[in-house]
């Protein structure tokens, strides 16, 4: 049994559909385009507001009782390289800071930075020696905020808004 080769059409050039697809390039081509314009900016902010809040309820809870995240640092958390106090105090300050910057889109990569390396330092140093540190939810904030490091606050970010001021000011387009 030989099989015959499919019939081809004027148009099954390479790199062009056959013809019976007809118009499918183009709404494709049009559902990205729109996808782009007003989906992916409102997911970018997604992604920013729900980190935010994660980081910034556990720095308002570490300056709430201070003896006890002192404590923490000291007896439990004990992080490598740092005195307790040290770590606490930086620990704090990132939480309350960068989550700020994260919900206004203003310096996202450089703010998305620090809570990566916690989220790692939690997960993989503090994980290691206890297990209760370990969470598999910590994979998915390293996703969320890689994504904030390499594609940054998006549109509807004062980073945005900034380079397009920049740039008309300086006579390119935005």
């Amino acid at each position: 049994m030989t099989s015959s080769p499919l019939p081809r059409s004027s148009s099954a050039r390479f790199g062009q559909p056959p013809a019976r697809f007809g118009r499918l390039p183009e709404i494709r081509d049009h559902l990205a385009g729109w996808l782009d314009r007003h989906a992916v900016p409102l997911l970018d902010l997604a992604v920013r507001l729900t980190m935010a809040p994660i980081f910034f309820r556990s720095g308002l809870q570490k300056i709430g009782d201070w003896q006890a995240t002192l404590f923490l640092f000291q007896e439990e958390y004990r992080v490598p390289l740092l005195p307790a106090d040290v770590a606490a105090l930086l620990a704090a300050a990132t939480e309350l800071t960068m989550p700020v910057l994260l919900v206004l889109g203003l310096a996202t990569r450089l703010a998305a930075v620090p809570l990566l390396a916690m989220a790692l330092v939690i997960q993989f140093v503090l994980g290691a020696e206890n297990p209760a540190f370990s969470n598999p939810q910590h994979y998915f904030w390293m996703l969320l905020l890689t994504g904030l490091i390499l594609r940054g606050g998006g549109r509807l970010s004062l980073d945005h808004w900034l380079l397009c001021l920049s740039r008309r000011r300086n006579g390119d387009r935005p």
